[in-house]
């Protein structure tokens, strides 16, 4: 039963995403005068699943290999370092995220 649940959460998730990314291709279709097919849409939606499988397994075994059973935001860092620009804009979001915290008044 556990494996059927799983699948059928899985199956939700990637239609939810499926969903996000039709909404985003169709935004920027209009944008820029051109036509999206649903054959398209739903490549992309694939690609992007498989990119999150990966993440998620490198992820997973970043923070185990650490000893930890929580991935941490050293984990994130870890996984983009070799894209300099997403690893600034990372850098600049927890510097601001720490910034705040450390701000008197400000509540999460």
């Amino acid at each position: 039963m556990a494996e059927e649940e799983e699948g059928v959460l899985e199956e939700r998730l990637k239609a939810a995403l499926w969903f996000s990314i039709g909404k985003i291709v169709d935004e920027e279709t209009l944008k820029l005068g051109v036509n999206a097919t649903p054959q398209f849409i739903g490549a992309l939606t694939e690609m992007v699943w498989a990119q999150i499988e990966n993440v998620s397994q490198d992820l997973e075994s970043f923070s185990k290999h650490a000893g930890r059973s929580t991935i941490s935001v050293d984990d994130v860092m870890l996984l983009c370092r070799r894209n300099e620009g997403l690893e600034a804009i990372l850098r600049n979001c927890l510097e601001r995220n720490t910034a705040a915290k450390g701000k008197p008044g400000k509540k999460r």
